[in-house]
């Protein structure tokens, strides 16, 4: 058989991909015609049979571009119109639209003790018949508004935590005492409770489920036909969830003495029974589950250099062999995937403007636990307590709107997407320290800066400081139960470093430290207008220093600017003009601000150079990071009026 060589001429041919729209492709139509084909055919004519075809390849050449330029915009989160694909770009960016947005509010909760002798000849509260209120008690508005308890009331103890005020209740009869009555408030959150169960066969791989009510606020509780408690996490290859402990002796033996300001620990603990939940296109909630499939402990089955590949023998080197990744999908690497099992799913839905209920409309119960630990107690007043539990909102509920827009997850979920839920910046570390639930802890105060170390220089030994980037100090203060500023207990310090591992980059050391208190008073002179009451106006100068004062606006190294406070003492009804105090103040400053250290009386003790520190009026504080407190505000501001014009 011979060969035969063909040779074939290739042609290419000029196409041009710049028209998009029907003109566009209809003129490129017409001149590609033109241009390969001008003898075969050249009646370009509007109504010509050939015009027809080339239209309506134009038309279907339109239509195509139209949808594919449709189906980008809508991966692109600036420009995505269907609710569907908002939905999904914003969860994958790490953000839950919020399909219901219930309301808060501050709950007044009372119940009624006997009184008892003091063995002094005086009379306290019997806190042996004090109860204990459960976390998730329904409480009912006048409008038929739910509201549910987020935290426990317990009655038989108080703290700079959680505060408890007592009421005498005297008869008219006479001046003994026969009850008390004992106060506490709660934060209570709008929404219905529910309870769903499903029940699962054969473990299936990232089984999910749905929720039967829109406006889902929060899965209180999953548990499953054996009492065990499913966790929810952010993504499901987090193992880890937290846990709260109560602070005992038990629990915490070392800890343990702080349970009055702390009375939770707070625990990283490692599950496989965990899940995550995503929102729906039609506002529901969907529960996702992992995709282990093993009943076998992880230690057995997670992937190591000896099983990773199990087609591969034991003991046989495999550095230039490729893995497969099913392999760790079969551990709970990821979760475990129900099976047979029933699960019980407890979560709150619902929330809109209608649920900011009006002040002293919340008072009715509907699920309450309350319960009274009654041993050897008399069972009459032991119900007597019990029905005296009452309820109220002093100030009315707040919060409460109708679900997100789509702008409004748009830009949420876009500023999500810049810490992914990560502690990054100065601003992120703060934030995550000022949202640690408060049974956790009291921190008041906090400030961030870049850690510091001694760097010896080689000529002449000194050590000079230079920022260590891989550490952060931050700097920590509390309240006590007069909400005066005090250092954090080893409790608290405990709880943050353990809520912040999860959060803080890698790289980044923590130094937990104390702030310093520079504890000061204040002084000023004013003169009045005539006619007005001299010790009325000054009450009200003494009023706005406070005022100025007040430990909730201020924070560690904010600097004191006497002319803030000379300003503001001026713009009091009455005063003429401000002069500088007669005693100790030789520089003659308007407004004069003084050391008070003396541990004795109650101060913190830190002593400071007021005048030092002091330029151009402004009072600056140390370089060790610290704040400035007015303690005792009633004898550490004093004012007097020197004269009226």
């Amino acid at each position: 058989m011979s060969d035969y060589n063909t040779n074939k001429k290739i042609v290419k041919k000029e196409i041009s991909y710049l028209g998009r729209d029907f003109s566009s492709i209809r003129q490129n139509l017409i001149e590609f015609a033109k241009t390969y084909f001008p003898n075969q055919y050249n009646d370009f004519n509007e109504s010509s049979p050939g015009m027809m075809f080339v239209e309506m390849a134009s038309y279907v050449g339109d239509v195509l571009n139209y949808y594919v330029d449709n189906q980008y915009k809508e991966t692109l989160l600036n420009y995505a119109e269907e609710k569907k694909n908002v939905y999904d770009i914003a969860q994958s960016y790490g953000y839950k639209p919020k399909t219901a947005v219930p309301s808060s509010v501050e709950l007044e909760v009372t119940q009624t003790v006997p009184a008892k002798s003091d063995g002094s000849g005086g009379y306290i509260a019997d806190l042996d018949y004090a109860g204990v209120l459960s976390t998730g008690a329904v409480v009912t508005s006048e409008t038929g508004i739910d509201f549910t308890l987020l935290d426990e009331v317990n009655f038989k103890v108080s703290s700079s935590l959680d505060p408890m005020s007592v009421e005498i209740v005297t008869p008219s009869s006479g001046n003994i005492p026969t009850d008390f009555i004992l106060k506490k408030n709660v934060v209570a959150q709008s929404g219905t409770t529910v309870e769903q169960t499903f029940t699962f066969n054969n473990a299936k791989k990232f089984d999910k489920v749905t929720l039967g009510n829109k406006g889902v606020s929060e899965i209180v509780s999953i548990t499953d036909s054996n009492n065990n408690t499913w966790y929810e996490v952010p993504f499901l290859a987090q193992d880890t969830v937290f846990q709260s402990i109560e602070n005992t002796s038990l629990n915490e033996p070392t800890l343990s003495s702080h349970q009055n300001d702390t009375p939770y620990m707070l625990k990283l603990i490692k599950s496989s029974r965990r899940f995550i939940t995503r929102i729906t296109a039609d506002d529901k909630t969907e529960v996702r589950f992992g995709a282990g499939v093993s009943d076998n402990p992880d230690e057995v089955i997670i992937p190591n250099p000896d099983n990773v590949g199990s087609a591969l023998g034991f003991g046989v080197s495999r550095l230039d062999e490729s893995f497969d990744p099913s392999n760790f999908m079969k551990t709970k690497t990821y979760g475990l995937a129900p099976a047979n099992t029933t699960l019980t799913i407890k979560y709150r839905y619902g929330g809109a403007v209608e649920h900011n209920v009006r002040a002293n409309s919340i008072n009715s119960a509907k699920d309450v636990t309350f319960t009274i630990d009654n041993g050897n107690l008399n069972s009459g007043l032991v119900q007597t307590a019990q029905d005296s539990l009452s309820f109220n909102n002093v100030l009315p509920a707040t919060g409460g709107a109708s679900k997100e827009t789509l702008i409004d997850i748009k830009q949420n979920a876009l500023a999500m997407l810049n810490t992914q839920n990560r502690a990054v910046t100065r601003q992120d570390y703060l934030t995550r320290v000022y949202s640690l639930p408060q049974k956790f802890g009291n921190i008041a105060k906090a400030y961030v800066i870049q850690d510091e170390v001694n760097q010896m220089n080689e000529q002449n030994d000194d050590a000079t400081p230079i920022s260590n980037p891989l550490a952060l100090n931050m700097y920590l203060l509390g309240y006590d139960g007069q909400k005066k500023l005090t250092t954090i207990n080893d409790a608290v310090k405990n709880n943050l470093k353990t809520y912040l591992s999860q959060y803080r980059i890698l790289t980044d050391a923590i130094n937990l430290k104390s702030a310093y208190v520079i504890n000061i008073g204040v002084k000023f002179s004013i003169i009045t207008n005539r006619g007005f009451n001299k010790s009325e106006v000054l009450f009200n100068c003494v009023q706005a220093v406070k005022r100025h004062f007040d430990i909730s606006k201020w924070q560690i190294n904010q600097p004191i600017v006497l002319s803030d406070i000379a300003n503001e003492i001026s713009l009091v009804d009455g005063v003429a003009s401000i002069v500088p105090p007669e005693s100790g103040n030789p520089d003659k400053q308007l407004i004069l601000i003084e050391n008070k250290a003396t541990i004795s009386q109650g101060y913190s003790g830190n002593v400071y150079d007021v005048e030092k520190a002091s330029r151009n009026g402004i009072i600056y504080p140390s370089l060790d990071p610290s704040i400035f407190e007015v303690k005792y505000p009633n004898q550490d501001i004093l004012g007097k009026v020197v004269g009226d014009i």
